[in-house]
This record gives C-alpha cells, structure tokens and sequence, in this order.
C-alpha cells in the first residue's frame, strides 16, 4: 500500500523520478505526475485505467507560470487569474509545446488551474515542472476527498499520498475556456457562475458532455459512479415505486424520509447550505456504496450557486438521466 504522509521532500522526490504522487487540492485528491514527461503522465491513465481521449488538468503555483505551459494568455484570462487563482478555477487556453499531446489528448489547448492548497503550492513551487493530475480515483468512480479515499482505491498503485485532510469544497473545479474576449463555460464546479459572472461576461454557458474526445476535463456523460444506480429527480414520487424500502439509500439537500433507516439517509446539509453540500457530496456517494443499498434516490438541489455544480455531478452519476 501507498505511504500517507505530509513530508514534501519525499513527494519531490517521487515526482522528479518520473512516479506518481497523490497530492490534495481544496477541490478533490489528485493523482499528479510531471505534466512534461510523456512516460510519467502514461502512469496516470495507466493507474486510473483512463482513457486517454480524456485529457488532463496541469497544474502550477503562480500566475506567472502561465504564460510557460500556455503559448498565449489572453487579457481576460488573466483578470479571471487574478481574481480567482488560486482557487477552483481551471482556464483553458492554447497549449506550449512543452506540454505532450498525451496530457492535452490531442487538444492544441490545455486545462491549467493553481489549487489553493497551502502542502500543493509548496511542493509545486519545489518542483521544476508543472503536475498533471486529474482526481486520484479508478476512471469512473467517485473522487476522493481525503487521503485515506485515496488509499482504499489506488494505494496498491501509487507510492505516496500527500496527506492535506479533507478538501475543503468537494467538487472538481469549474473550468473556462477562453478564446480572445469569448469566456465559455465547459464544467461547473467549485467556483459558482454567479462569481464568475462578477468579473466577466460569459459568452455561452452550454454545458456539454461526451462520450468521447471530451473538449476538457471532466466533460464526459457518465460519471461519478458510487457502485450503485443513482436515480436522480424527485424522491418522494421515486419512493412510492418501491416496495421494499430497507435497502434504498437516500442523499437529499436537509431532508428527511420515513420508512427509510437512518443509517441510509444522508442530508448533505441540515441548513440548507450549498457550500457544505457540495464538500459531503461524493463522501455521501461512497458511504452509500455498502452492501445493505441497492439503490440510492438522490434529490436534485437548487439550480442555484454551487447547486448547479452538485446536480451536474449527480446527472452524470445517475441511472439513464432522471426517474
């Protein structure tokens, strides 16, 4: 199994021999390797079992590091920078050609985002090399968001696990591409629209997925999965199709249902607090993936705030849409 520890020096070490490190963002864990070595980045997809039409998000400590893993930073997309990294923000923009086409997926543009992360930022900022590092998870399943999720999945993978505790927002970045002036939306995630809308105007806010060549990270139509069908949309009427509720797990916003036991019910926020919903998010989905669930009825959030976000990943994990 992986070391768990928080001594940077041993991940500096790891990563500059061409092996893997998991590494904690505010987000989720990431599963990083040295975005500018092609043979290092393979042990990603490998470890992960990704496909490779899926490209990475490379990640760094400085704004001023953009402009060495980008070819050209448009002038919004620096604004954007500086207002929001580091931070659950991941830019898409025109890749160098120090980053391999392996990471990028054959994209000539590049995901790149600085986590805000205080362990991260300094091994980032002892290394020569900017990390790629999608979540530290199998492709497909929830993403991890402490070190010991990590460990229960790839620690027979990997031979470190840089341990920052829980991340603090839950989700996977949001991520934007810009094109000149045009900021298009590709992923919602931790940094909610409305903030982003504060700052700039957003051209198109479509957010698509695919089944393959996703344009960006975390694109693709199905995903998140906890090991159990999700059914997503509204779980009172989801509940009176079943007979047998004992084995039915249930992730609401702050609500409660009868005939379920306890064990199987989790509020993601009793408040009603969307910031705190989308940090339990997927450690909900996994407490859930136990052998006394069959299903799990999930409720849909606001369409609101960090709301959106959570219900995108919720549509993506569930069973054929909604029920």
């Amino acid at each position: 199994m992986a070391l768990i520890g928080k001594d940077i020096p041993t991940a500096v070490s790891y990563l500059t021999q061409g092996n893997l490190v998991a590494i904690p963002t505010e987000t989720v864990y990431g599963l990083a390797a040295n975005a500018y070595d092609e043979a290092a980045v393979v042990k990603i997809f490998e470890a992960k079992n990704r496909p490779a039409f899926d490209p990475l998000i490379v990640h760094t400590h400085s704004i001023q590091e953009l402009e060495k893993i980008a070819r050209q930073v448009p002038d919004v997309a620096y604004k954007l920078a500086e207002r929001f990294m580091p931070g659950p923000l991941t830019l898409i923009l025109p890749k160098s050609e120090k980053v391999p086409l392996l990471v990028t997926s054959g994209h000539d543009s590049v995901g790149i985002r600085i986590p805000n992360h205080p362990l991260t930022l300094e091994l980032l900022r002892q290394l020569p090399f900017p990390l790629a590092a999608p979540s530290a998870n199998p492709f497909g399943y929830v993403s991890p968001t402490t070190a010991q999720h990590v460990q229960d999945q790839l620690g027979d993978r990997i031979p470190y696990i840089l341990d920052g505790g829980a991340s603090h927002i839950g989700i996977e970045s949001t991520i934007i591409r810009v094109v000149g002036d045009e900021v298009e939306v590709l992923r919602l995630g931790g940094l909610a629209l409305e903030e982003l809308e504060e700052v700039v105007s957003i051209s198109k806010a479509n957010i698509k997925t695919s089944s393959s060549n996703p344009a960006a990270p975390g694109m693709l139509s199905s995903h998140y999965n906890p090991g159990k069908k999700v059914f997503l949309g509204d779980v009172a009427q989801n509940l009176e199709r079943i007979e047998d509720k004992s084995r039915v797990g249930i992730i609401s916003l702050d609500k409660q249902f009868s005939g379920i036991p306890a064990q199987h019910q989790i509020q993601l926020s009793v408040t009603g607090d969307l910031s705190e919903a989308a940090r339990n998010l997927f450690s909900a989905l996994r407490q859930l993936d136990t052998p006394t669930v069959d299903i799990i009825l999930a409720e849909r959030m606001p369409n609101q705030d960090l709301g959106l976000a959570i219900n995108d990943r919720l549509q993506r994990a569930s069973f054929q849409g909604e029920e």
